[in-house]
This record gives structure tokens, sequence and C-alpha cells, in this order.
């Protein structure tokens, strides 16, 4: 089983005990000396790279001299809860910090693969369908945080005697969302990671850097596409009926 040296480092310090756990659980380890795959791998470096990032941030705040992480992810903010105020209106606050840590998540998930010796964890399409997942449950979480049970006309419409149709298409039509959030950024990350890789392998020197360039317009543009959907259903969820 091909090894990322992150993720062989992590095997070797928790294979262990991650082990113990997912045996605990009840899963089925295949490789109990390497319990830990390459996309979780990544997840982690992600992770860990963003908190030292915020940490640094915070270390440093400043309201007469920002520095350049700040002034980075001030923008980042700001650029969210201005899309964010304009698709869900008013009460979009309440969001900002999950879109914003969405979109960091999933963008940095989407350049690390750029990066020799490590792989985009959202060329993985277990990564995506996380994210799509947590995204579906949140917006219908403060859709009945908000409006309560009336949360459930969003699936009946203003037609009562169809309204048993209609649920059932409005059902679907949420389920699919998990798919279409899925698919999209998996595919995308995924292509762009193979293209870039074959013209590596081809052409090693001048055109690949083409191809970069084109994987990291990609990788802004999936997550701006990611987060801006998952404004919209946070919209339409926490949307009151009149």
């Amino acid at each position: 089983m091909h090894q990322l040296p992150f993720t062989a480092l992590l095997n070797k310090l928790l294979a262990g005990p991650v082990t113990a756990v997912l045996t605990a659980m009840g899963f089925h380890v295949h490789h109990p000396e390497a319990p830990i795959a390459n996309y979780v791998a990544m997840q982690i470096f992600v992770v860990v790279i963003a908190v030292l990032l915020f940490i640094a941030v915070r270390a440093t705040l400043s309201v007469d001299n920002p520095g350049f992480l700040q002034h980075m992810f001030e923008g980042i903010h700001g650029f969210v809860s201005n899309q964010s105020k304009e698709i869900i209106g008013h009460g979009h606050a309440t969001y900002d910090s999950y879109l914003t840590a969405l979109g960091i998540f999933i963008l940095f998930s989407n350049l690390v693969g750029l990066f020799p010796a490590f792989e985009a964890p959202t060329a993985f399409p277990y990564v995506p369908f996380g994210c799509a997942l947590v995204t579906w449950f949140y917006y219908h979480f403060h859709g009945i945080r908000t409006n309560g049970f009336a949360y459930i006309k969003h699936f009946l419409g203003p037609i009562w005697a169809l309204s048993p149709l209609l649920f059932v298409i409005e059902f679907f039509s949420h389920l699919a969302r998990l798919m279409s959030l899925t698919i999209r950024l998996f595919a995308n990350i995924f292509a762009g990671d193979m293209v870039t890789l074959a013209f590596f392998s081809l052409v090693p020197i001048g055109l690949p850097l083409l191809f970069i360039g084109l994987h990291i317009g990609v990788s802004f543009i999936q997550t701006y596409i990611f987060v801006l959907l998952a404004m919209v259903y946070l919209g339409e969820a926490t949307a009151h009926e009149h």
C-alpha cells in the first residue's frame, strides 16, 4: 500500500491506538500496521496547518499594525460575509464562521496536492462527501432552529393537494444536493491532479506550469462554488414563510 511520508509518520506513531479503536467500533482493519489512509492523513495535515495559521493570526492581532496573515484572513472572512449577506440576508453573521472555515478547509485541501509528497484529499470522494454531508445537516439544523415545525412547509409547497407529491420531490431533491456537491468538487480536483501529473511525467519543464496555474484557478473556483451553494441552501432553509 502506497503511503505518503506524512501518512507513514502518522501510522508509525498512531497505528496501534487507531487500529484498537476501529476494532472496538466493529470495523475490520485490513492493514493493522497502517490503518490511516492517505486522504485521512492529508485532512489532518490541512487542519493542523490551518490551526497553526489561526494561532499565528490570533497571537499577532493588531489594530494599528496588522500583518500579512491578518490582512489575508480578514479579507477571506470579509468576502464570505459580504456574499452571505447578499444571499442569506438578515442573520447571516450566525453562519459566517462556519462558511469561512468550510471554505478555508476546502481551499487548502485543493491546493495541498500541488506540493511534492502530498495529495489533495478532495481528490478522494470521501472528503467532498464528508463536507457535503456536514453542510447538509448544518443547513437543515438551522432551518429547524429558525422556523421550528414550520420548516416542513419548505417541503410541501403552496398547494396542499399536491403536498404529498411535492414532499417526495423535495426530499429527493435535497438528497441529490449531497451528490451534486460531492461529484462537482471531487471530479474537478481529481481531474486537475491527473492532468498536472500526466504532463509533469511527459514534459517536466515549462508546459506543466500552465496546468499548475489552471489547477490553482480551479481550486479557488470550486471552493467558491461549494461555499456559495452552502449559502444558497442556508438562505432557503432559514427563510421565514409568510
